[in-house]
């Protein structure tokens, strides 16, 4: 099992679903970790009261809008003054929604474009020199759809397909002290207005026939982070052999 004794870890978006589940699962790995929310302020804090009663002074709240990237070195001296360092940023924050062609505006690219891809280019801007300095990693939240479009998803499928690259490029230029992977969830969680037939359909077209689970993104999360140690620039599809 991975040993994360003594790392801090920033997990954007992490107050609700994957994000949180992946904050467990590195808090139990023993890591410090910093929850980052914009709007979820009481699921923010219930998770962190949660981990803080398991483990004093282990679980940190930042809040921050992720579309002002002028405030994210502001961001870092704040988690740095409740933590005193940081070794591992995962990119998890996403906005997710159909733009059909013809119908797109400027505001939706603007805020998928920046949540899935603006944001962690500049958040990882932001916070290399202390990464790198602790010898640390990034991993970043990307998406099947981002290898494979998804229909009446454009702006979106094309937001996770430039992450895909940003890791490749980010790997390149901030190696070799820093290692940066990505995670491509499948079938995981359904959105919260997902119809039931179409649920349907994505599961007979996966090898495994099944749904999977935050937890199975966790882990992959918490592989990279915690045991790939020549592993950087890769990003790993769990998606029950959807896309294989």
């Amino acid at each position: 099992m991975s040993d994360l004794n003594g790392k801090v870890a920033l997990i954007t978006g992490s107050a609700r679903r994957i994000g949180a589940v992946t904050v467990r699962a590195l808090h139990k790995a023993g890591a410090t970790v910093v929850v980052h929310y914009r709007n979820s302020s009481d699921a923010a804090k219930k998770l962190c009261d949660e981990l803080n009663a398991i483990r004093s002074h282990s679980c940190y709240l930042q809040q921050g809008d992720l579309l002002d990237v002028a405030s994210f070195p502001a961001m870092l001296e704040s988690i740095l003054q409740k933590t005193g360092r940081l070794d591992i940023l995962v990119n998890n924050a996403s906005s997710f929604y159909p733009t059909k062609l013809g119908e797109i505006t400027e505001q939706h690219w603007d805020d998928l474009m920046g949540s899935n891809l603006k944001a962690p280019l500049f958040l990882s801007q932001a916070v290399a020199q202390e990464l790198i300095k602790n010898q640390g990693c990034i991993v970043n939240m990307v998406d099947i759809y981002g290898i494979q479009a998804l229909k009446d998803h454009p702006v979106y499928s094309t937001a996770k397909a430039g992450l895909i690259m940003l890791t490749q490029s980010l790997a390149k230029e901030l190696a070799p002290q820093v290692r940066v992977n990505g995670v491509a969830p499948g079938v995981i969680l359904w959105p919260e207005n997902g119809a039931e037939e179409q649920q349907s359909a994505l599961l007979e077209k996966t090898h495994l026939k099944r749904q999977g689970t935050a937890e199975d993104i966790a882990k992959a999360i918490l592989f990279l982070v915690g045991d790939a140690d020549f592993i950087t620039g890769h990003v790993i599809p769990v998606d029950g052999g959807r896309f294989s």
